[in-house]
């Protein structure tokens, strides 16, 4: 669902206008009293309700009061009820002050509602401003492999976004196809004639409800950092790949055994969950390679670029390294 541009009454947008302004500002009292105003011209505005958590939260963490904690849960689940595919990210919201774990924290509707308001400027973001690295880097780990095939007859790129990794495989891929949830991203893949298909779903669902062993190759460049349950897709995807086939993959990293929602809003997987999630799938590990995948806020972002071979019934192969 589309993040609500105007709340259909002018005075309340701009009051909400107001109560941006104040909040980008750092002025957390003036943008909750903004977003109550407009709140009560327009009480059905999400986007107004989300705003008011994260103001009446800001608040909480300037002063302690535990009734603008108590606000901010309030606002947050008023948001959910009247947009329930939360398309602005309100459980992100919650789970990162302690209210749900991290599992569902981040719906398929924010997902999407955060890439079609990002397609426009997407590549030169992420490749100029953040000096995002992903799709090469999978790229090349897959040449790395001692046996990598000169070309993949049939490969999936999932969260292929506006084609980053259609761009560097090149001609690797005989046939690619591109998933995507965000139909902006996708308006801006097919203008690159890379795909040979373009699919707008949940990679989830097109890969469970497709056939077993059909591609050579599954590629997903920063794309496990917005699923939770991370041991789940890693077995949906297995089922995807023939015998032989190759899984390539960048994660976010933490320590420990698990994972965690970190501040950025995105998922990060320790390398035993990595490994554990891959045997579990039945996919043996070729390389876990440490990376820098981008920078924010002036540092690298940790992770790792992954690739795990679905193996032929009774082959044994050892990691490469």
């Amino acid at each position: 669902m589309s993040r609500h541009h105007t709340s259909g009454d002018l005075l309340a947008d701009r009051r909400y206008a107001y109560a941006q302004a104040c909040f980008a500002d750092g002025d957390a009292r003036g943008a909750a009293e903004m977003a109550e105003q407009a709140l009560e011209l327009a009480p059905f505005y999400a986007p107004a309700w989300f705003l008011l958590g994260r103001a009446r939260e800001a608040r909480h963490r300037q002063s302690g009061d535990a009734a603008d904690h108590q606000a901010a849960l309030r606002a947050y689940a008023a948001a959910i009820d009247i947009d329930p595919d939360d398309a602005l990210g309100a459980r992100i919201e919650l789970a990162q002050i302690g209210q749900g774990g991290p599992m569902g924290a981040m719906s398929p509707g924010y997902v999407r509602a955060l890439f079609d308001d990002y397609a426009p400027r997407f590549e030169r973001h992420l490749v100029e401003t953040l000096r995002y690295r992903a799709p090469e880097l999978i790229v090349a780990a897959l040449d790395a492999l001692p046996d990598a095939p000169a070309a993949y007859e049939d490969a999936l790129d999932l969260g292929c976004g506006t084609g980053l990794v259609g761009a560097a495989l090149g001609e690797r891929a005989r046939r690619l196809v591109g998933v995507d949830l965000s139909p902006a991203m996708l308006a801006q893949a097919a203008r690159g004639r890379r795909y040979a298909r373009l699919v707008e779903a949940d990679f989830l669902t097109v890969l469970a409800d497709g056939p077993e062993g059909g591609v050579d190759l599954v590629i997903a460049a920063d794309v496990l950092i917005y699923v939770d349950d991370f041991t789940g897709a890693l077995a949906t995807i297995a089922r995807a790949l023939r015998p032989g086939g190759l899984f390539a993959f960048s994660v976010q990293s933490c320590a420990g055994d698990g994972f965690v929602l970190g501040p950025d809003a995105r998922y990060a997987q320790s390398d035993k969950l990595v490994c554990d999630g891959l045997a579990r799938a039945g996919l043996t590990l070729r390389s876990l390679t440490p990376a820098a995948l981008r920078r924010e806020r002036g540092a690298d972002v940790p992770g790792r670029v992954v690739v795990a071979r679905r193996m032929c019934a009774g082959a044994q192969t050892a990691p490469d390294r």
